[in-house]
């Protein structure tokens, strides 16, 4: 009595990995085909979050403009700071603070807003 062969020819198995993994990358490629790419847009969406959540206490951009009624640091030097990274960021938008409204962000919210501090970083 003769066995079925249970393994199957590995090119099948390779060049169906190969196939798949091809269209992911057409599919995102069509995803981002205006040329903006998923950090660029994740900063403008950070840039708006900040601009409808933050600046009222913060100054947002580089400019350095700032309102004198305004006593939270700006955002330029926070990103600035030697120990600013993107996790200090994460965490410390993650915990409650007494001196600032407790914003709750999702995660996708909160790596917006982290990626968009970064991106006013002066190097």
């Amino acid at each position: 009595m003769s066995r079925p062969n249970l393994h199957r020819n590995p090119w099948l198995h390779v060049g169906a990995a190969l196939l798949l993994a091809l269209a992911a990358m057409l599919l995102i490629r069509l995803h981002y085909a205006n040329g903006a790419t998923p950090a660029d847009q994740s900063v403008q969406a950070g840039r708006k979050l900040a601009e409808s959540w933050c600046s009222p206490c913060h100054a947002i951009d580089a400019s350095g403009a700032r309102a004198q009624t305004r006593t939270a640091p700006d955002f330029a030097a926070v990103a600035n700071m030697p120990s600013t990274t993107e996790l200090s960021l994460k965490v410390f938008l993650q915990s409650s603070h007494p001196t600032m409204p407790n914003v709750i962000l999702t995660p996708e919210q909160r790596g917006d807003l982290v990626n968009y501090i970064l991106s006013l970083r002066q190097i």
